[in-house]
């Protein structure tokens, strides 16, 4: 556990009403503590929550994190946060709605997030990225580079609200520009598991998908392995996916927590931050909240071709406007073809 003190003159106060917003008063000093369910070097989901509460730090905000956090432990954590004055207290992943909505109003004086949450309560906040966006893209691309016309994705945590947007969104892009393309998708149990990714993306790629996508955490790098053993095209989550197989990641779907966490605490200061669900993606002004990038320098592998690349860009361009809505539902994300 990481504990720095720095003084940041700002204290929270609830607004008043159920459901409204909350707002920072001048005061004292601003604590920020962080849940996550894995490792904070996954190079994935746990690396970008740290990522986004260092980036809190720089901000003179006091952090601290708890790391590999289990479910039976979720209540207990946030309970001595919120005792030892943190606010707000993030949960960085939807798993822990549950506990926040148990725990919020015993400290109704405390704000809780739950990144990638469903819902919230009177001081419990979600905050996500709009998932549906940046799967929908993913699937456009995968679609496109696909010579078999057989794509697959492999993801954990069927029927949460968050994995529902991402993978109905995938398939629902993959259809959009292909509608007779092959969609399957293997869930499992584990997020973190690479060598259970590995398998499932095996699977896959022998059945005839030669592009494959999917959400996992730690797990994800088992599909890139994957499709970097078999020859096949994937779509990572972070820079250190591409770094693993830089001639068969096509890009990652590099979700900005940082710029997320430090957009919501901002408008949660400013008492701008109203409602139980808060969403980021291109049609939100604060930031995109993900966008999709081969490394630092350039958004898309070379081998994409420059026809695609600009047909992407037009589509984030009608999500920005809000001419594109995509709203998968749990059939786009099925198990299965």
């Amino acid at each position: 556990m990481l504990r720095r003190a720095v003084i940041f003159t700002l204290t929270v106060a609830l607004a008043l009403g159920a459901g409204a917003g909350w707002v920072f008063s001048q005061g004292t000093p601003s604590k920020v503590a962080m849940l996550l369910p894995g490792s904070i070097n996954d190079q994935s989901w746990n690396a970008a929550g740290y990522a986004g509460l260092t980036k809190l730090k720089t901000m003179g905000i006091e952090i601290a994190y708890s790391e590999n956090v289990q479910a039976a432990d979720h209540i207990e954590a946030m309970k001595d946060y919120a005792r030892r004055g943190f606010s707000p207290i993030i949960g960085h992943s939807g798993r822990f709605l549950s506990a926040a909505q148990r725990v919020g109003p015993e400290f109704d004086k405390t704000v809780f997030f739950v990144g990638s949450g469903s819902g919230g309560g009177a001081n419990v906040i979600s905050i996500d990225l709009a998932n549906e966006q940046f799967g929908y893209l993913a699937g456009v691309l995968a679609a496109r580079m696909s010579k078999t016309g057989k794509v697959g994705a492999v993801a954990g945590l069927e029927g949460l609200p968050n994995m529902v947007a991402s993978v109905g969104g995938f398939r629902l892009g993959v259809k959009s520009v292909r509608p007779d393309a092959e969609v399957k998708v293997i869930y499992l149990q584990s997020m973190e598991d690479p060598a259970a990714a590995k398998e499932a993306a095996y699977a896959l790629i022998g059945g005839g998908a030669d592009v494959i996508g999917g959400k996992l955490n730690a797990g994800h790098a088992g599909i890139i392995q994957a499709a970097k053993d078999k020859g096949a095209y994937a779509i990572g989550r972070s820079f250190g996916h591409t770094a693993i197989a830089p001639e068969r990641v096509l890009t990652n779907i590099d979700e900005k927590w940082s710029d997320v966490y430090v957009a919501a605490v901002t408008e949660l200061r400013a008492g701008k931050l109203v409602g139980n669900y808060v969403a980021y993606g291109y049609n939100t002004p604060a930031t995109s909240g993900a966008d999709l990038r081969y490394s630092p320098e350039r958004a898309l592998n070379a081998a994409v071709p420059a026809g695609v690349a600009s047909e992407l860009d037009g589509l984030k361009k009608k999500f920005a406007s809000g001419e594109l809505k995509v709203k998968p539902v749990k059939e786009d994300a099925r198990g299965g073809a």
